[in-house]
């Protein structure tokens, strides 16, 4: 990926509202070349705009990660339940002794205990650790901080 890609990309993620001619300011780029890189962007490389949610303010205060194992004969059908979950939020294939990574919003830890014993009856959990999410520290920061690229510090 190009510097210039680069800090376009660090604009958007620290302000997506952003103007182009406030963007052709910061990077030296004519808008016409940014507006032409945008759209390739839109084409693979953003997959997806969305926003940040506060969801404790939704009524969902009950957030956990949970790491999972299962027989390999059981991976499909846990993966094709945890997809169908309407409470998951992210959902990662990992390894280092377990097969997923998956991220839960439930409006109670109630909801949330409910769900976990259910999939523990409906699947033969090897291995499952449950961390919850007591504190959001920092979210969706990397390549947010344009003025670090601009400056030609980059994780080199």
């Amino acid at each position: 990926m190009r510097t210039n890609d680069t800090m376009i990309i660090s604009l958007l993620r620290d302000n997506s509202r952003i103007s182009l001619t406030r963007m052709s300011k910061i990077t030296k780029i004519p808008i016409s070349t940014l507006y032409e890189r945008l759209k390739n962007f839109n084409k693979g490389l953003i997959r997806k705009h969305t926003a940040l949610v506060d969801f404790a303010q939704l009524g969902f205060s009950a957030r956990a990660r949970v790491l999972l194992k299962v027989p390999k004969e059981e991976l499909q059908n846990l993966r094709t339940s945890l997809i169908s979950c309407p409470a998951l939020n992210e959902l990662y294939k990992i390894n280092n002794g377990y097969d997923f990574m998956a991220e839960f919003i439930f409006a109670t830890m109630k909801d949330l205990e409910e769900y976990l014993d259910k999939l523990g009856e409906q699947f033969s959990l090897e291995k499952e650790e449950v961390f919850y999410i007591i504190d959001e520290l920092r979210r969706e920061e990397f390549l947010s901080k344009a003025q670090i690229w601009m400056l030609g510090e980059r994780g080199k």
